[in-house]
């Protein structure tokens, strides 16, 4: 096993992930920063001149800088101590979106200044906690594949007061986003559901749907507001709806199976369509290897479907 295998176990094993973790002595690791580094060669350097040249007042001078340098690292250390880090919610997104990962700070007594929090490969944001009250904060990853986002564990620290030391801990606060596929536009993957009549010559259009737009018609109670025409409204046409013909005599169904090309490619051309015949409130099903939702639409049957296509492929 690597060293940092090791350190990471070391680490999950002393902080162990929770959606909320609070810091204390276990949890806070604290050392000189740069800054403190130089600051100690420098009063090593300033005692061996006292020494040398046997200088009472570069012996004061030496001792009184150690003296701010210790209380520096009970500043510090007092500082970090207490904080409250939980999860917040994280929605959704899409392939190619930034991942949102939501992080409150809250104090449980004195506040707390200059906390940074955030991953290594990502700018650390930096906030300050009231006495008593709490910040929250927004931390974006980029996405590079579909299915579950879990970020490896987070690099919480501060500097404050002096910037001579730094104290930090590494925290795993059990958070994921789910990740749907980029939507692809192309034509729709429809797919028969079932009988003898199901020839394209036997079908119709009418009613709600998502194959041709017909023009606007006047609103009815129970309308998608998403339909609404805002332009014809604001122009004092009153309120109109988009209609569309949808293909009636069979059910419409999006199949993966009958789609050509790779995993990922229908895959996203079938979220594309969701989204769309989503929009249109026209009933649609689902069918995957291994997964089939009837036709229905509404935001519940959206989610659904979105989620069986991110999580495709993906063990359990």
């Amino acid at each position: 096993m690597t060293l940092k295998a090791r350190w990471r176990n070391w680490i999950a094993r002393r902080i162990p992930a929770a959606s909320q973790v609070q810091l204390n002595q276990r949890r806070i690791f604290i050392m000189p920063d740069r800054v403190g580094a130089a600051f100690t060669v420098l009063l090593v350097l300033m005692l061996l001149a006292g020494i040398n040249y046997e200088n009472s007042l570069a012996y004061g001078l030496t001792f009184l800088l150690a003296a701010i340098f210790v209380i520096a690292i009970l500043h510090t250390y007092r500082n970090f101590s207490g904080l409250i880090l939980k999860a917040g919610a994280s929605g959704a997104v899409f392939l190619g979106e930034p991942a949102r990962f939501r992080v409150r700070l809250e104090s449980a007594g004195h506040p707390h200044q200059a906390i940074a929090l955030g991953w290594p490969e990502q700018p650390l944001q930096v906030q300050d906690v009231p006495a008593g009250g709490e910040s929250e904060c927004e931390l974006g990853l980029p996405t590079l594949r579909r299915g579950w986002l879990r970020p490896q564990r987070m690099r919480v620290e501060s500097r404050f007061p002096l910037g001579i030391l730094v104290a930090w801990s590494w925290v795993d606060l059990d958070q994921a986003v789910l990740v749907y596929p980029r939507p692809l536009e192309g034509d729709l993957p429809l797919a028969a559901g079932g009988g003898d009549d199901d020839e394209e010559e036997g079908l119709r259009a009418s009613g709600q749907g998502a194959d041709d737009y017909q023009g606007l018609r006047s609103y009815q109670p129970g309308d998608s507001r998403r339909r609404l025409h805002w332009k014809a409204f604001s122009r004092g046409q009153g309120l109109l709806v988009k209609d569309f013909a949808a293909l009636s005599g069979r059910d419409l169904w999006l199949d993966f199976q009958a789609l050509g090309g790779d995993i990922e490619a229908r895959l996203s051309l079938l979220c594309h369509w969701v989204l769309q015949l989503d929009a249109r409130q026209q009933a649609y099903g689902l069918r995957l290897p291994g997964f089939e939702r009837s036709p229905d639409y509404g935001d519940t049957h959206r989610e659904a479907c979105l989620r069986a296509l991110a999580l495709y492929g993906e063990r359990p």
